[in-house]
């Protein structure tokens, strides 16, 4: 949290404000109010700066409290505390396009052929554990960036495995590549891994789902119908086309159709809103501590009253209470939140107690 804020001093002295805490996250950052998961602020911009949640102000020297009669008030404001919240910052990776499929499909290789990115490319049955990211360069065109999701499986949407971690890259993406081993060399059903994987989108986000999708039916160098076996390309059609979603068959080992998937995608981007997925904001922390700066003001037993609640903590911990001008604020501040008015609609009398908060008591006199 940034600093609180110094005390005020004499010699007409305001007291400092607390230094700023400057945080630096990289491009793509969403912030959440911890508690409530809402929104603060999406970074998804390089030169964004947010001010979260603001520092303590310099307490009130001296010469605030001057009068006609005291031109030098011995008085002087203590600094406002820091506020406190706790955050939670995800990464989303700013791409146009996001690929998706089960551990060793060939997304890895897929992206390397396709863009300027160098991932590690081997026989791994468990998955890289970070996206990927190249930047497509069609002859042409302006290009695209283009993301490597981790691999996904069954669950993720429920956290299985690192499922979160995964699936929140691909929200801000415009448009979904699904690659599929369609030679099943890893015993694989590339029409249920579709589904599968569509059914972790949606079960994650639903909004995920209304994506334009296409599918990259992979590794057709592979391919062998000799035993009589169906077509997997033809059947990736029936299945999907229907849908309107397309599939392209490729071979990422050797580029055969790449090409015509990539300009495909290039024209399925061309025809949406180019600008970032931006989160909108729906929290604002400023306007929560002034609204949750609440009094309640009760009796505890016959003759002690309690008045407690973060707007009396604030006060107390910028009022100065063993001076006449910051004990006369104080009273002022009791009449102002009508606390008098509820302590006396209670009933009560001179010499009870009143316990504001949980350090300080005091005998109520009228």
């Amino acid at each position: 949290m940034a600093e609180s804020g110094a005390e005020g001093g004499k010699a007409l002295c305001h007291g400092k404000d607390g230094e700023d805490l400057i945080i630096k996250v990289p491009e793509g950052t969403v912030i959440y109010d911890d508690v409530s998961g809402k929104v603060i602020a999406d970074m998804s911009n390089g030169n964004d700066r947010e001010i979260i949640l603001k520092g303590g102000r310099g307490g009130r020297g001296n010469k605030w409290y001057a009068t006609p009669t005291m031109q030098v008030p011995k008085y002087a404001q203590p600094g406002q505390e820091a506020k406190e919240l706790t955050v939670r910052l995800e990464l989303k990776v700013i791409a146009d396009v996001g690929l998706v499929g089960f551990p060793n499909v060939g997304k890895s290789t897929f992206l390397s052929r396709v863009s300027n990115a160098k991932p590690k490319i081997a026989n791994y049955h468990f998955t890289t554990l970070n996206p990927n990211l190249g930047v497509v360069d069609l002859e042409g065109t302006d290009g695209f960036v283009i993301a490597d999701i981790p691999g996904l499986i069954e669950g993720a949407s429920e956290g299985i495995g690192l499922g979160h971690e995964f699936l929140r890259h691909i929200e801000r993406t415009k448009v979904i590549i699904h690659i599929v081993d369609a030679a099943g060399t890893e015993g694989r059903d590339p029409v249920e891994d579709i589904k599968t994987i569509n059914a972790e989108l949606e079960a994650y986000n639903p909004e995920l789902l209304k994506r334009p999708q296409i599918i990259a039916a992979n590794k057709i160098d592979a391919i062998y119908t000799g035993d009589g076996s169906e077509d997997p390309i033809k059947r990736l059609k029936d299945e999907f086309e229907p849908q309107g979603i397309e599939v392209y068959p490729i071979s990422a080992v050797t580029g055969k159709g790449v090409k015509e998937l990539l300009y495909k995608v290039k024209k399925m981007l061309d025809s949406l809103d180019r600008e970032p997925v931006v989160f909108e904001r729906e929290y604002f922390p400023e306007e929560m501590y002034d609204k949750e700066a609440s009094l309640n003001v009760y009796k505890e037993t016959n003759h002690v009253y309690v008045v407690e609640g973060e707007k009396i903590d604030r006060m107390l911990g910028y009022t100065n209470l063993d001076d006449e001008k910051g004990f006369a604020f104080f009273q002022r501040f009791l009449k102002e939140n009508g606390i008098i008015d509820q302590l006396t609609a209670m009933g009560i009398e001179e010499g009870d107690t009143v316990r504001l908060g949980e350090y300080m008591e005091f005998d109520f006199y009228f």
